[in-house]
């Protein structure tokens, strides 16, 4: 019998990347949908450069309500106000909450998506959409919600401060590990994972060493893609799990809980997972996964605990219950409600996870 057996399915997506070309680049893809009544989405913050790339479009609506975690009233209000102007395309510049927006707009009404990310949260790669309500995030999977295409311009990124690269970059490792594991990961999301992380894992670095250079950002955007990609195709693993409970019910910000996150669940997989680990650690161009990963993060001052984000301790057990209830039935290892409470206890602690001792057997 054949040792490799699954099924994969490729997404069909328009790339355009050039740094110092999101303009000429944007409009062409625009033209190319024959698109006449653009929307464009993007946060107060981000309005003047969004004006400015989308100044050859045929815009007729400019939104800039964006939250983070998509509140199920604020899609309600965009959504309406896509209908009053009769859109034909969204284009949305930012990072995940903006183009999570353009996304819960698409997932009812089909319009057609450009995202122009300006971050690394990798949404812009993926069929994958959240809401949030009464504290409670619901994710799903939708092809209406993939952006037919993709405008990478590392320039546009170059505004985004060194701490939140670093979070936002380790957001995308999130994604590349956990689509060692998901669901449905197969043996193509891991080998565009490993891609990824070695990208990401070159060009973060590059960012804290020399916050103003192209290199290493172009490195990072190239990074978050390939994650995204593997992403989509894998699923959603006991690492997102984990945080989307976390940042759908405490409000946490989302780069930065999964960054502190991340050692923990790699902690707790890969003693089950060699193919993984090997993987992982030979795209940080190390010996283990996470000796790794503990060094890159040592290297890039990334956030440490969930306590230092406003997760208090308190909240452990019920947030404990709530993962255990969506955690993937394929997990590497068994979970249970001790190993929850340990891990986020670890987690908001800033504890050395290699310390930390679960119901099955510890990694070292």
């Amino acid at each position: 019998m054949s040792e490799l057996h699954f099924e994969h399915e490729s997404l069909p997506q328009r790339v355009c990347f050039a740094s110092g070309e999101a303009r000429a680049m944007l409009a062409r893809v625009v033209a190319r949908l024959k698109g006449s009544r653009v929307m464009v989405i993007a946060s107060a913050r981000d309005a003047d450069r969004a004006t400015q790339i989308t100044a050859d479009l045929p815009v007729v609506h400019r939104h800039t309500e964006v939250a983070m975690h998509v509140p199920v009233q604020t899609a309600k209000r965009a959504r309406a106000a896509a209908g009053e102007h009769d859109v034909d395309v969204l284009v949305c510049l930012g990072g995940g909450s903006a183009i999570g927006l353009a996304k819960a707009i698409a997932l009812t009404t089909g319009i057609p998506i450009v995202a122009v990310p300006t971050t690394y949260a990798g949404s812009e790669a993926t069929t994958v959409w959240g809401l949030t309500e009464d504290g409670h995030k619901t994710t799903g999977v939708d092809p209406r919600v993939l952006p037919w295409a993709v405008i990478y311009d590392a320039e546009l990124t170059m505004s985004l401060p060194v701490p939140m690269s670093v979070a936002s970059g380790l957001n995308a490792v999130a994604h590349c590990m956990d689509s060692m594991w998901g669901p449905r990961a197969d043996p193509i999301d891991r080998a565009v994972a490993q891609e990824g992380i070695r990208a990401l894992s070159i060009g973060l670095p590059q960012i804290v060493a020399d916050p103003g250079g192209l290199g290493g950002r172009e490195q990072v955007l190239y990074g978050a893609y390939l994650a995204g990609v593997a992403f989509s195709s894998a699923g959603s693993g006991l690492h997102h799990k984990i945080c989307h409970v976390l940042g759908g019910t405490y409000n946490l910000p989302h780069a930065q809980t999964h960054a502190v996150v991340l050692p923990y669940v790699l902690a707790f997989n890969t003693p089950a997972a060699p193919e993984a680990a090997n993987r992982i650690a030979t795209a940080l161009g190390s010996t283990d996964a996470l000796d790794g990963l503990q060094e890159l993060r040592q290297r890039l001052g990334a956030p440490k605990a969930l306590r230092d984000y406003g997760f208090d301790a308190s909240n452990i057990d019920a947030a404990g219950a709530a993962i255990l209830s969506v955690v993937p039935n394929n997990n590497p290892r068994p979970v249970t409600t001790g190993d929850l409470h340990r891990l986020l206890y670890g987690a908001w602690q800033g504890t050395d996870p290699t310390t930390i001792t679960y119901d099955t057997e510890s990694r070292r």
